[in-house]
């Protein structure tokens, strides 16, 4: 039950018809994994935890620097030289206190990712490399686990939600394989600042959605941004039979 402190704080949500105390319930019990608290992580986490959700499992090896400061909003001048899940743990606490906020600072093994989305109801993917997004997605599918992942390079971003519960739903492999030539990151490409934090609060918007069965997610689709224009485009994915992590060959 939501005591009187969370009624007022989270009034503006539970007001809507689509959440109402059902929804908001929903979030104040999950438990979700940020894998990388950078550019697309900040607006993650800082929303979610705003949001009411229960428990923030936080993983990142980095440690906060200068030029992370133009775009990763939930890191301050004062946090430089600080591990970035430190970082973050420090102002999510101060924005909402009833999150809690597991921090994890350093690069899990597969066993160790796989025991952490085990554990969790659902995973948002906010790194910028190919081979964590894989192992990644390998284990929500395995684990049977939401993901929601994104992406955003100069001008440009992406979203999508990939759910294995729902039978015919692709994964990220359907929609990328290895070996692909394009492992760009913001250090050797440059990003614009706010188009990380519009593809992370979509990114949060959809991990709510989720959470709480609001709304119609992006499972099956792909939704891109063109900043240079605000164009927005929403293609259909489909599961891919010889998919190498969910086909059925």
């Amino acid at each position: 039950m939501l005591n009187d402190e969370q009624l007022l704080r989270y009034s503006r949500q539970i007001m809507l018809p689509e959440v109402e105390i059902a929804g908001q319930e929903a979030w104040l019990n999950s438990r979700v994994l940020i894998i990388g608290v950078g550019g697309l992580g900040s607006p993650v986490a800082m929303y979610l935890a705003a949001a009411g959700v229960g428990t923030l499992v936080l993983v990142d090896d980095d440690l906060v620097e200068l030029t992370n400061l133009q775009r990763q909003i939930v890191h301050t001048t004062d946090t430089i030289g600080l591990s970035k899940v430190e970082s973050a743990k420090q102002a999510l606490a101060a924005l909402n206190p009833d999150t809690e906020i597991v921090a994890i600072p350093k690069r899990l093994s597969d066993q160790e990712l796989a025991e952490q989305i085990a554990d969790v109801d659902l995973v948002l993917d906010c790194t910028d490399n190919f081979g964590t997004r894989f192992a990644v997605n390998e284990a929500c599918v395995k684990h049977r686990k939401p993901l929601v992942s994104g992406a955003a390079i100069r001008l440009e971003g992406q979203v999508a939600v990939f759910d294995s519960r729902q039978e015919d739903a692709p994964c990220y492999r359907c929609l990328y394989r290895e070996g692909s030539d394009e492992n760009l990151t913001c250090s050797e490409s440059g990003v614009l600042a706010p188009l990380v934090g519009i593809i992370g609060s979509v990114q949060a918007m959809e991990a709510l959605k989720v959470l709480a069965e609001v709304g119609e997610p992006l499972v099956g689709k792909l939704l891109l941004l063109d900043g240079r224009y605000m164009d927005w485009r929403s293609l259909k994915l489909r599961r891919d039979p010889e998919c190498p992590c969910c086909g059925t060959k």
